[in-house]
């Protein structure tokens, strides 16, 4: 079964709608290329992905073992190269509004299921990818 369906909408805009739920996700092209930057770019989804997946994982291992961690955010920065153009880092900085209330067995629960995430691997390996967890 398919994932999403995807239609350009024209403009450098595309519209992704996720089959199972209906829900919509659209892109346009950043202003570095020629687009209007109105909303995620590509490339800003594949670097956003990378934390949402390593706080869904943390999610489950926060269930799993009892850690509350609501709250919790990740700012991603982007960095692109060019020649050919691609991504090249993705900086992920999170904020643990109770990190003060983990102990180190915890912390360490959290950073091994941030680090084995699936778009951890799924990522190039040369793509730089600096995750500061702000103990």
């Amino acid at each position: 079964m398919a994932t999403s369906k995807v239609t350009y909408l024209g403009g450098l805009r595309t519209q992704a709608i996720h089959l199972q739920s209906g829900t919509e996700i659209i892109t346009d092209a950043p202003v570095d290329n020629q687009g209007n930057g109105a909303a995620f770019s590509p490339t800003d989804l594949l670097a956003t992905s990378f934390a949402n997946c390593m706080l869904t994982l943390m999610g489950i291992a926060a269930r799993t073992h009892a850690i509350d961690m609501d709250g919790t955010t990740a700012e991603v920065t982007k960095v692109m190269a060019a020649e050919p153009r691609r991504v090249a880092e993705i900086h992920v900085n999170f904020s643990f509004p109770k990190k003060d209330e983990y102990s180190d067995k915890q912390k360490k629960i959290l950073e091994h299921a941030a680090l084995t995430c699936p778009v951890h691997y799924s990522l190039h390996p040369d793509i730089k990818r600096p995750v500061n967890f702000g103990w």
